[in-house]
């Protein structure tokens, strides 16, 4: 459908694509891989036709649309609300509509019916209908909503002007537009930056549906894994092409670069030889003859060229915690409200000691605002009890806005830094890729990644043991999200995790806590529980059939591992329903014993078989309470096994 021609793109002297050659075909699902600045973003760009080209072609067929979504935008347009802006997305349709009704009202009035003109108009209406109908047209508002609630709006959010929501929100509007607009190929640029955990999951869910071809960059390894089918890999200017998903592809790559270097290697013996022979011999006349044939051959010889290995990476360890109490934060009846908007209300809640936790829900239920009232950086009603010895370390989700701009990386942390800690502060930064000069550079020339990697860094000042980290992820590439988590894996603290990375999630926390509806409460059964919950929802409201309902199994679990999993969450409900039944039971009959001892108090009107009864209860009470021991004993033991036990 597109084909990218013997591409080459120049800066100055260096050349970002060398001879770059390959096709995007119909219904393709390619996800861009390449370290930091190989090229993915300028070659979206190049494809969407706003960079230029310094030789060859990108051909485009007649016809064939791309939209493309890149990580900065201009700003939106102001007055408009969100469903206004989204509509915007239909102004080919409401062309048509009026092309449409302008045709229909012409044909009415004509009464040549054998003429050329005539029949013009009527292949024009025909036309102008098909394509009408082709985009949508029929069912633009259903779309529209559909699609503004599926990335996370809610319903009295449609009609509030944009310029009241965040540059997340006002992302989400110009993602909702493009995937209304259906152009034959997507062009996709970070496009799960600013979504939540189940906005997310349906973008992946419209994205397997969409008809056309979608080109992706993305830090989300699950996200490349359940979209894309297929990996280009851009290295030293050229483009690998790999016909697997994103984690599939870094196996083959692996293998790739072992029998590159291998024939690498083997060419430089070659060479080293040749050049041997060649300085053994050039002065001897019999041997003239072979040392200018192999003379000829070294400079003919295509030189094979090791793909740049990006070796800088981060790799750090947080500092052991020292031992807290062994509940480290309870809230009673916490609560918390910004003027008329409730946010929490009536939160009870317990972490101890060691637990890893992470809260997730949709944008805007609360999450952040929990985790600034736990650290101490945002006030409340109700009760907020801390255990012993609790040292909070704090990463605020727009931590890397809080950094000061004029000062350098050096001093960022030398200015909060105390005691013995400050001699390793080039050590510190060196494992988070500040070397060299890179301890200079000012806070405001840096990435948006190289500031989340600095601020982590700040967290390595000081033994915490109450970890409270809201999405850290943010701007990391994939493999320096895979170093943090190993760290977070090994950190012997407590954690509270804000992400809406799946991969990232999977693995490293204990427990999962949902927050919807102003409360904060437990997800059994992890994860993926929750996930599938969600997905159901999503899976339905895009209108998939039975067979794609299962899609979600592929969590990179096997088919036997999935109903595994099941099967244990199942149990797990009807374990923690009999503990809710026996703790229900406990409860009548203490109410029933609390009755008795008031009649006790006049045991001049008791009948005969009182005590009897009064005996029988108690008796009741001390089997419930072992019913309830028992259950409860269950209940632990399975929580710590897994489905595959």
């Amino acid at each position: 459908m597109i084909s990218v021609n013997n591409l080459c793109v120049r800066f100055g002297s260096f050349e970002l694509f060398k001879n770059v050659g390959f096709m995007i075909n119909p219904r393709d699902r390619i996800g861009l891989a390449g370290k930091n600045g190989a090229g993915k973003s300028t070659l979206l760009k190049v494809i969407e036709g706003i960079h230029p080209v310094s030789e060859g072609e990108v051909q485009v067929p007649p016809g064939v649309r791309t939209g493309y979504l890149e990580q900065q935008f201009s700003a939106l347009e102001k007055g408009r609300t969100v469903i206004e802006e989204a509509r915007e997305a239909f102004s080919e349709i409401m062309y048509l509509e009026k092309r449409i009704t302008k045709l229909n009202a012409e044909i009415s009035n004509r009464t040549d019916y054998e003429s050329d003109s005539y029949n013009k108009l009527l292949i024009e209406l025909s036309e102008a209908n098909e394509r009408f109908i082709l985009l949508g047209g029929d069912s633009i508002e259903a779309d529209l909503v559909r699609t503004l609630k599926g990335l996370g709006f809610r319903e009295n959010d449609l009609n509030r002007p944009t310029n009241e929501f965040s540059g997340g929100w006002r992302m989400r509007i110009e993602l909702a537009k493009l995937l209304l607009q259906k152009p034959e190929v997507l062009l996709l640029d970070e496009p799960t930056n600013h979504l939540d955990i189940i906005s997310i999951q349906w973008l992946e869910e419209f994205l397997k549906l969409y008809p056309g071809a979608v080109v992706v960059i993305s830090h989300d390894r699950k996200f490349l894994d359940e979209v894309t089918e297929r990996t280009l890999e851009i290295s030293l200017g050229k483009i690998y092409d790999y016909k697997v998903p994103y984690s599939k592809y870094i196996e083959l790559r692996k293998e790739r670069l072992a029998q590159q270097l291998a024939t690498y290697e083997n060419q430089q013996k070659m060479i080293a030889e040749t050049e041997k022979f060649i300085e053994r011999f050039r002065y001897k006349a019999t041997k003239a003859n072979q040392v200018q044939s192999r003379v000829k051959a070294l400079e003919k010889l295509d030189i094979v060229e090791i793909d740049e290995l990006d070796t800088k990476n981060v790799h750090f360890k947080f500092p052991d915690a020292p031992r807290s109490g062994s509940v480290v934060v309870e809230s009673i009846d916490l609560s918390k409200s910004y003027g008329n908007l409730n946010v929490l209300k009536n939160v009870d809640f317990v972490l101890e000691r060691g637990e890893k936790i992470a809260l997730v829900g949709k944008n805007g239920e609360g999450k952040t605002t929990f985790s600034r009232i736990v650290s101490g950086d945002l006030d409340y009603k109700g009760t907020l009890k801390y255990g012993g010895n609790v040292n909070i370390g704090y990463f605020a989700q727009n931590q890397e806005e809080l950094l000061d701009e004029n000062a350098t990386v050096f001093e960022t942390l030398d200015r909060v830094a105390v005691g013995d800690i400050r001699t390793k502060i080039r050590d510190i930064l060196g494992s988070f890729m500040f070397s060299g000069e890179d301890v200079d550079k000012k806070v405001k020339v840096l990435s948006g990644g190289e500031r989340t990697r600095l601020s982590l860094a700040k967290l390595m000042l000081e033994p915490y043991n109450l970890l409270i980290l809201d999405e850290p992820t943010n701007h990391l590439d994939i493999a320096s999200k895979e170093v943090l988590k190993e760290a977070l894996k090994q950190y012997n603290g407590t954690l509270v995790l804000v992400s809406h990375d799946r991969y990232f999630l999977d693995g490293l926390v204990d427990r999962v806590y949902e927050v919807i509806n102003h409360k904060i409460k437990e997800e059994v059964g992890g994860i993926n529980a929750y996930l599938n919950r969600y997905h159901n929802l999503i899976v339905k409201s895009l209108g998939q059939d039975k067979k794609a309902k299962s899609s979600l199994q592929k969590n990179s679990e096997s088919k036997e591992l999935y109903e595994a999993r099941k099967n244990f969450e199942k149990r797990l409900r009807k374990l923690q329903r009999k503990l809710e039944l026996s703790e229900e039971k406990i409860e009548i009959i203490e109410n029933k014993i609390q009755e008795l001892d008031t009649l006790l108090q006049s045991p001049e009107n008791l009948s005969p078989d009182f005590y009897s009864e009064y005996e029988n209860y108690k008796k009741k009470l001390s089997e419930a309470f072992t019913e309830w021991e028992y259950f409860a004993q269950k209940y632990e033991e399975l929580k710590q096994q897994t489905p595959q036990d």
